[in-house]
């Protein structure tokens, strides 16, 4: 059930970040938001187990691909849907992430992708 389900959002744009918490909270997910990759560490570190994170690759202090490998350091299996104007697909998977999607995003589609995580 999507209500039981936590998300975390990695995002430093703001309004970006504020608008994929507010769509997925409209769609009764449990959203977190943090600005940066060290914010959304101290996140799960202080205990937050999410069912997917949805990550931006360009943020300041630590970004997502420097995310990815103190994620993966951790041993971390939550999954992980990139979501950025950068890169490609392939190469997101060769790093670790489960699924990439290029912004715009298609909000549907990346609900469609949650759901599948938040089963």
């Amino acid at each position: 059930m999507a209500g039981q389900c936590p998300i975390l959002v990695v995002e430093d744009d703001r309004d970006v970040r504020e608008a994929l918490v507010e769509v997925l909270r409209a769609e009764g997910y449990l959203p977190f938001a943090a600005g940066d990759g060290e914010e959304a560490l101290a996140q799960l570190e202080s205990g937050l187990e999410p069912c997917v994170i949805l990550l931006d690759l360009m943020m300041p202090r630590m970004n997502g691909w420097q995310f990815m490998d103190e994620q993966r350091q951790r041993e971390s299996r939550t999954p992980v849907i990139v979501v950025s104007a950068y890169d490609t697909p392939e190469r997101m998977r060769g790093i670790g992430a489960n699924e990439y999607m290029r912004k715009p995003v298609d909000i549907d589609a990346l609900l469609e992708l949650v759901a599948r995580y938040c089963e």
